[in-house]
């Protein structure tokens, strides 16, 4: 569950945009936040939004833009296309984050989007995108030059998606996030659809990589365990999901994760002793096995949740 929105954003302090407000002495030190008010609002409301705050604030200063509640998230997709058409002026535009969305506004699994690829194609010099919520997502760009940091909150994250990235060749991405989530949530991500990421050919840059919110963390850590790009990383992310005593043992049992600066494994479903004997074997890394969980019983049944669901 995700409560809180974000006050800043690529190092910027976030500034919700309002028609004939008066704009900071430098537009281009904020990242403008554009949001209808209600949840329920019709969507020329939000095109208004989007054609005033190009009619006011000087193009050439807008850096980064976060989306908010655009209206009917739940059941209508972000309208890409008004971001598209904006390009054109927004030429210097650096980060994005779309659906800035907390959960009592929309839950994460309920948020719709469409395809997002255009996005990439009409801003070549992105450097950061950030996506909440995954249902109708698609993203499959061929290729994108400038992107840094590309990151995807989901509480369930279609195959179609994983797989769009790892075949994407993203030459400057030094930081990927993907959370898979549930698969009542709509995962049907499996290690397999990881291959193109975690083989790393498309991504020569990459030092960090979250394969988070799991409900199969262990089967992803099998995978991970062996996988190619793994001696490049910096800091790798295995938290917020379902990892068990099995998972971390295949973890530790692979190649040599002595080189990494953090691991990441905070939420898991880790005994006492699983937990300590990966702190012991990797003492120079900065390894967080914080949150520990416990299976939640129903009807003598045991259940496992990662930390992002609905």
């Amino acid at each position: 569950m995700i409560n809180s929105h974000v006050s800043s954003f690529a190092g910027l302090p976030v500034l919700p945009f309002t028609p004939g407000m008066a704009l900071p002495d430098d537009p281009s030190a904020v990242a403008w936040r554009l949001e209808v008010e209600e949840f329920d609002a019709d969507p020329e409301e939000f095109a208004a939004l989007v054609r005033a705050m190009r009619d006011e604030v000087p193009a050439e200063t807008v850096r980064a833009v976060v989306v908010g509640e655009w209206g009917e998230a739940y059941e209508r997709a972000l309208p890409v296309d008004l971001l598209v058409e904006a390009a054109a002026s927004w030429t210097g535009l650096r980060a994005m984050f779309l659906a800035d969305l907390v959960a009592e506004q929309c839950e994460i699994s309920w948020l719709n989007h469409g395809d997002v690829t255009p996005l990439l194609a009409a801003y070549p010099g992105l450097e950061v995108l950030r996506i909440r919520g995954a249902q109708g997502l698609r993203l499959a760009p061929d290729r994108h030059a400038g992107l840094r940091e590309l990151r995807i909150e989901s509480g369930g994250l279609p195959a179609e998606v994983t797989r769009g990235v790892g075949a994407a060749d993203l030459p400057a991405l030094r930081r990927l996030d993907l959370w898979l989530g549930r698969a009542d949530y709509g995962r049907d991500t499996t290690p397999d659809d990881l291959a193109g990421v975690l083989a790393g050919d498309r991504l020569p840059a990459l030092r960090h990589l979250a394969v988070c919110n799991a409900e199969n963390a262990d089967a992803v850590a099998a995978a991970v365990a062996d996988a190619a790009v793994v001696p490049r990383l910096e800091v790798l992310d295995l938290s917020m999901g379902v990892l068990t005593d099995a998972g971390a043992a295949t973890l530790l049992a692979g190649q040599p994760l002595t080189h990494l600066r953090r691991l990441d494994l905070h939420h898991h479903f880790l005994s006492d002793e699983a937990a300590a004997s990966v702190v012991a074997a990797l003492p120079e890394v900065e390894v967080d096995v914080s949150d520990a969980q416990s299976a939640e019983v129903y009807d003598g049944r045991k259940y496992f949740f990662t930390a992002v669901g609905e």
